[in-house]
């Protein structure tokens, strides 16, 4: 069996043997889970080392650029005269998808390790778990739209009843909050997929077809069609190829997310327990901002150029606005849900610079803050499962308490704030590295944009500081006294066990960025110059 196909799958196995065991053997579903993940981290492992770089590149829309390739029939439905509708199982990863897969794989186990806190329907939330496992894989690895778009949707119905079930107490509402916002995204998406479906002709078979990597060929495209480069349709008086990527955009930074679409991660993230928080911001923020490198930059470069003032702006407001709420917060978790949205307005304003240094970067922040933000959220969880409560200013010495604990937090607020020698730094100096290569290069960005960036950054650090000094520091006090003295108990092997693998790839990745960029480097540099020649 193909290993990408495999590494999909894997969840999808795991979880149907959780299902069909008896309720009897709920201690072993834990384990089970656990297992999978690993296994699914061994097999992406696997793909990383074999994965060839330095090859020729074929160019971004040319399937010679993938690989681990399968493509199989899936669905055929002769048309008559119309031709013949063909949708194909048709899965690959190219340099930025391979590191998305790992860096995913990992967080997964993490988060398998997380959800040993969850005492109550044990099968019925690892079940999900490993469903939302699986639609997750398949998002980065798809290359036919209809499979995207399946498993896209996929991922909605694990997450809203993980959070609606799981949850806080306000749980149904950040629930329906969150699968109102996604699905409204979901939606418009269909259409924009449909009208690509029908402009978008296979050269080989001359049928219509969802596969990416033809929809990224003008050539492929009917000229009297909607999407046409030549024919210049419109949608209520708008240009047809910027009304497709604002929808498809609009879909992809719902996820990332980006201001003003952001409203449903603090909801979630307070709500969500801690197992499904990590998921949230160490991969699902991550699906967003690959898709508008996949999808939006991939199929219509020319808006994406043309749009790119817009799409660096939007990334400045995120990372000023998000810095701005996390240093007004007082409960924990909802800083750091205000700090994943100011670090990814990085990827944005990156991606937004249409430069190499740019694109590299903001891939880069995407995998650093996949590590860390998961390694924060599960500290979080730490607290909250020893004292159910989150509150800022209810603590003060934890330094003293919870020696080991304060080191990761250190290092994790440290880290992401952008210290040398940690991956954020290297993701955020090339970011605003290409924001100021773009200005003096092609214009489209002015220099304000990358001196905003670099003011997010100050922010970064004050909120983060602050919190340290008012938590960590200090002689100690608790809103609950004795009784949370006593259950404050530092950390015990297992939750070690999650975090040391979080750390380490922090540190690695900031002294061998070269982990990251050798693998994207091919597909980065493709990227760029499809785009440049629009």
């Amino acid at each position: 069996m193909n290993l990408l196909t495999l590494l999909i799958f894997i969840p999808l196995l795991f979880g149907l043997l959780i299902a069909v065991l008896p309720s009897g053997w709920r201690n072993s579903f834990k384990y089970i889970t656990l297992l999978a993940t690993l296994v699914q981290l061994g097999i992406s492992l696997q793909m990383y080392f074999q994965f060839k770089i330095g090859a020729a590149n074929a160019g971004i829309n040319n399937e010679g650029q993938f690989q681990f390739v399968q493509k199989l029939p899936w669905i055929s439905l002769d048309l008559g005269t119309m031709g013949k509708m063909q949708i194909d199982y048709f899965v690959g990863v190219d340099g930025i998808s391979i590191t998305m897969l790992v860096m995913s794989a990992l967080v997964m186990v993490v988060a398998a390790i997380a959800s040993w806190e969850i005492t109550k329907n044990l099968k019925g939330f690892f079940v999900l778990f490993l469903m939302l496992d699986m639609a997750v894989f398949g998002v980065f690895c798809a290359l036919d739209f209809f499979l995207f778009y399946l498993f896209y949707e996929l991922m909605l119905l694990p997450l809203y009843f993980l959070i609606g079930m799981w949850g806080g107490a306000r749980r149904e509402y950040a629930a329906i909050k969150f699968f109102l916002y996604t699905l409204f995204g979901s939606v418009f998406m269909l259409l924009v997929m449909v009208g690509l479906y029908l402009s978008v002709k296979d050269p080989a078979t001359g049928s219509h077809t969802f596969n990416i990597i033809q929809m990224m060929n003008p050539a492929n495209y009917d000229a009297n069609s909607i999407f046409s480069v030549v024919n210049h349709q419109t949608i209520f008086g708008f240009p047809a190829r910027t009304v497709g990527f604002i929808v498809l955009f609009v879909a992809f930074a719902i996820k990332v997310p980006v201001v003003p679409l952001h409203t449903w991660l603090p909801d979630a993230h307070v709500e969500a327990p801690t197992p499904v928080s990590i998921i949230l911001a160490g991969v699902l923020l991550k699906i967003g901002g690959y898709g508008i490198i996949r999808i939006c930059a991939g199929i219509f470069p020319d808006v994406a150029v043309s749009g790119s003032f817009v799409i660096g702006l939007l990334g400045v407001i995120s990372i000023i606005y998000g810095a701005l709420n996390a240093l007004a917060q007082r409960d924990l978790k909802r800083l750091i849900a205000y700090s994943s949205v100011s670090h990814m307005g990085f990827v944005l304003l990156g991606i937004a610079s249409l430069t190499a240094e740019g694109i590299s970067g903001a891939v880069m922040q995407m995998v650093s803050h996949g590590f860390l933000s998961s390694m924060l959220f599960f500290l979080v969880g730490v607290i909250y499962t020893r004292v159910h409560d989150r509150d800022i200013y209810n603590f003060r010495g934890l330094g003293t308490m919870m020696p080991q604990f304060t080191v990761f937090v250190m290092i994790g607020f440290f880290a992401s704030l952008g210290l040398p020698g940690f991956s954020a730094f290297i993701a955020e100096a090339f970011t605003l590295a290409g924001a100021f290569k773009s200005t003096s290069i092609n214009g489209l960005l002015p220099h304000w944009m990358a001196a905003c960036g670099a003011l997010g950054i100050l922010l970064s650090a004050c909120y983060f500081l602050w919190t340290l000094q008012r938590m960590f520091f200090g002689t100690e006090r608790l809103k609950g006294g004795e009784q949370w003295k006593h259950a404050l108990k530092d950390l015990n092997w297992r939750e070690k066990s999650a975090l040391v693998p979080l750390a380490l790839m922090a540190l690695l990745l900031g002294v061998m960025p070269s982990l990251v960029f050798g693998k994207i480097n091919d597909s980065v540099l493709a990227l760029v110059s499809f785009l440049q020649h629009k």
